[in-house]
């Protein structure tokens, strides 16, 4: 008989949603969050008839908390039973879900709704990345520019104030993606930053990338229908664009420049933990989870709006 992963009791029940959280952000026991004393034998929990649920008190330093500490959780009156359910539906949901959609299924307010999506878009980014590639690997580069559709567009001679946001991505062959908003300016920068110099790669016939700090570039050209040669191609990103545009259009519809960095990092994320790698949606849930520790004050300094 089919059961359903909305049916677990982490998201109905408050005391199993901290058991959860406890046992994915404390693998190896509750770790005190003011003087990281991680002795078992000077934390206690306490039960108190009006004890809130999942509080502890670490007798090192004599100051309580609980698991929501320093993670993105903090500062939140939103149940932790109510944040899973939204952790989960944005990583089972390939293409992003709404914040309208999130504000009616979790029966909040809209910017509770807005805030708790962001907050887990931050968590979604990897802290301190390493560069991708190096010797003997290789690395797609593309970029696609975030425009509205020709069927919506203004008529012939209009002009628009704004530039439309410009988005770089970048692939490690059998490895993670990652994207980031750029300039044509910005690309050998975003190169030099993210990229090994030892490695080899591919991209198309874009004039920006005829100064790649790597040791080999190959390019396709694209405009004599040339797609693929030997190892050169730009397939993967290829697909991945075709994701990333059909959420941020028919899903999110409008994204604030500002903000876009964060929905990148979703669309990031959800390909690098997807199910052709073998896991699963419950097992992507645990690791975005997992990225929610240290992610609050990071949050608190980034957050522009």
């Amino acid at each position: 008989m089919a059961k359903s992963v909305l049916s677990d009791a982490r998201f109905h029940n408050e005391e199993a949603a901290f058991a959860y959280v406890e046992a994915e952000l404390w693998p190896n026991g509750p770790v005190c969050p003011h003087c990281e004393n991680a002795d078992a034998s000077k934390i206690g929990r306490l039960q108190g008839k009006t004890t809130r649920v999942g509080l502890r008190k670490c007798y090192a330093c004599r100051k309580p908390f609980t698991v929501r500490i320093g993670t993105i959780f903090e500062d939140s009156h939103l149940p932790l039973r109510l944040w899973l359910q939204a952790i989960h539906l944005l990583c089972s949901s390939k293409k992003g879900i709404s914040t309208r959609q999130l504000q009616r299924t979790l029966g909040c307010g809209l910017k509770t709704a807005w805030h708790l999506g962001h907050r887990i878009r931050h968590a979604m980014a990897p802290g301190s990345p390493e560069q991708l590639g190096g010797f003997g690997k290789v690395v797609e580069a593309d970029e696609t520019e975030l425009a509205r559709s020709r069927k919506t567009k203004r008529p012939e001679g209009f002009r628009r104030k704004t530039h439309n946001p410009i988005v770089m991505s970048l692939v490690e062959r059998g490895g993670d993606i990652r994207s980031t908003t750029m300039d044509h300016h910005s690309a050998v920068g975003l190169l030099r930053q993210h990229v090994h110099p030892d490695s080899t790669l591919v991209t198309d016939q874009a004039q920006h990338y005829k100064f790649a700090p790597v040791a080999d570039h190959q390019a396709v050209d694209h405009s004599k229908f040339e797609w693929v040669r030997g190892v050169a191609h730009t397939n993967t990103l290829e697909g991945f664009f075709s994701v990333l545009k059909r959420g941020l259009i028919g899903i999110y519809q409008h994204v604030d420049k500002k903000h876009l960095d964060r929905y990148l990092a979703e669309f990031d994320f959800r390909q690098n933990t997807r199910e052709k790698l073998g896991i699963n949606d419950v097992q992507r849930t645990a690791l975005a989870v997992q990225g929610m520790a240290g992610k609050r004050l990071m949050y608190r300094d980034s957050f522009v709006g």
